[in-house]
């Protein structure tokens, strides 16, 4: 083939190639996700099928949600799929993200050693469940991340009337699976998602000690990242995802995606701002 061509004169072969249609490939669609989605394998299970869908080959950065905002807010990817609502509110009133849309919801969960020296599971309230903890000075291990789930405990050690701090309170800046790690090697307590408990569980020694309160409740947006604030985004692939995400096949898939016959996440398709 190649030594055909090389044959012809350069003026004939040059008006071949012009003349021979390219398929120009959608340009890739840059996500930043939670662990939590990431490390549970929902976004294995989905994305395949939205690149079969649409063309859109999507490369996934699995950060905490404060991460993933600020790579949203500078212009770093096309997406984000986030859990703190109210600071993806102000991702979007600040002008870095539009048409945010509720994909799905879980809940967060108070995990720890069995032997449970704060009596976590006998708590009547999640507040008294971290008043509990304070008082126990038993480890707790933090993310300490600026994610979602971080920005949660903040907010429960608030409404618990406590300042976190000393020996007991650990810090650690990692994603939700090495902070449960940590959790188990010091058998000590920690706040995690219910899907990375699940995708974690048979490898840990602590246990599932609160859950089922209002104010652990957990809901995921998905916000593209604004196309007039930085113009070389990918805001068609990011709007084909968003409407992927929420379309009926994708909330299908969202509420069939188990681990060990347990769901890990309600779909939640209500689009909105």
């Amino acid at each position: 083939m190649f030594r055909r061509l090389s044959r012809l004169p350069i003026a004939l072969l040059v008006t071949l190639l012009a003349s021979t249609p390219l398929q120009a490939a959608d340009p890739a669609l840059r996500l930043a996700t939670t662990t939590s989605t990431a490390n549970s394998g929902l976004m294995d299970f989905l994305l395949p099928r939205f690149t079969a869908v649409t063309g859109f080959e999507v490369h996934l950065i699995a950060v905490g949600t404060g991460k993933a905002l600020r790579l949203g807010r500078e212009g770093d990817v096309d997406a984000v799929l986030v859990h703190a609502r109210q600071a993806e509110d102000k991702f979007v009133a600040d002008g870095y993200g539009v048409d945010r849309a509720d994909v799905m919801y879980n809940d967060f969960i108070i995990v720890g050693p069995e032997s449970d020296p704060a009596g976590v599971a006998s708590s009547n309230s999640v507040a008294e469940v971290f008043r509990n903890i304070h008082a126990s000075k038993h480890p707790f291990i933090s993310r300490g991340d600026d994610s979602g789930t971080h920005k949660r405990e903040l907010i429960l050690w608030q409404s618990a009337a406590k300042n976190p701090g000393g020996s007991w309170y650990r810090e650690v800046g990692q994603g939700m699976g090495k902070t449960l790690q940590i959790a188990n090697e010091v058998d000590g307590y920690t706040i995690t998602d219910r899907g990375t408990w699940l995708a974690y569980q048979s490898k840990l020694d602590i246990k599932l000690l609160y859950a089922d309160d209002p104010p652990l409740f957990n809901p995921y947006g998905i916000i593209a990242v604004n196309p007039a604030r930085h113009t070389d985004v990918n805001y068609k692939g990011a709007s084909k995802l968003i409407q992927w995400m929420i379309s009926p096949e994708a909330q299908k898939m969202i509420g069939e995606f188990k681990i060990r016959g347990q769901q890990l996440f309600v779909p939640s398709a209500v689009s909105g701002n």
